[in-house]
């Protein structure tokens, strides 16, 4: 991976897109997205920081893509959606593509970007899309999302440091839909921590961390509902993925 990256700082605007893919299909709705979107994407001066089939939930696809400003999200999709890659496309894509309106539009915290790795090379880099990403999705109570943020920060900091990286902490834009074409949720505010875990075992170290936090974030008055929570496996070139050669998927 000795590839320049440098350039890529700066996407702290993120979308967390979770599409509902037909029975069976999330492998190949993976491997289409991975042939055809990233690159596109990045040309128009947006960032596919990551893209992962559901491990329990395996006909759901998750991907984030980054911005570097608010003002550049219709700008790009214009130009993506009404443009050559995704008009010759679309038509096998949507054939699997169930839903796509399960969406947040969201900020890093100051202090907590979503890393942007190199691009997966794909002739040196086989089987790079190791470990597992882990999103905690929060439901916080309106007017109180600064106390939240700090909360999850405060207890995802003692999460067990074994086998995880810390991989974002986000919350939602108060701002409106300046693409409405691309539907997003509206039972906001969220905030969401991310982090990526080597394997199976750190896997169930963190899940049980995270049970205890958000009984204590529930007691404590931040949220308004229960949280969600998802587990994800890098398709073959997701950026986002465990680092490590001695990484299990």
């Amino acid at each position: 991976m000795s590839q320049d990256h440098a350039h890529l700082r700066g996407f702290d605007i993120v979308e967390l897109r979770r599409y509902s893919i037909a029975p069976g299909q999330a492998d190949r709705f993976g491997a289409w997205f991975d042939a055809y979107f990233p690159e596109a994407f990045e040309q128009l001066g947006a960032l596919v920081v990551g893209q992962f089939v559901e491990r329990r939930e395996p006909d759901r696809f998750f991907w984030l893509r980054g911005y570097r400003r608010m003002d550049d999200r219709p700008v790009v999709n214009s130009a993506f959606y009404y443009g050559p890659v995704w008009r010759e496309h679309r038509g096998k894509i949507r054939s699997i593509l169930l839903d796509s309106r399960n969406a947040l539009l969201m900020q890093a915290v100051p202090g907590h970007p979503v890393p942007v790795l190199p691009a997966v090379d794909p002739l040196g880099d086989a089987g790079a899309a190791r470990g597992t990403l882990v999103v905690q999705l929060l439901p916080v109570v309106p007017d109180r999302e600064d106390e939240a943020v700090a909360a999850l920060a405060g207890v995802a900091a003692g999460y067990p440091r074994e086998a995880l990286l810390d991989a974002g902490l986000l919350r939602t834009l108060d701002e409106p839909n300046n693409y409405p074409q691309l539907p997003l949720r509206t039972d906001v505010p969220w905030v969401a921590w991310i982090g990526l875990v080597r394997d199976d075992d750190a896997l169930r170290g963190l899940e049980a961390a995270m049970d205890a936090a958000e009984q204590a974030l529930q007691a404590g008055g931040w949220l308004r509902g229960p949280a969600e929570r998802i587990v994800a496996a890098p398709t073959p070139r997701s950026r986002l993925r465990w680092p490590g050669a001695d990484a299990a998927r």
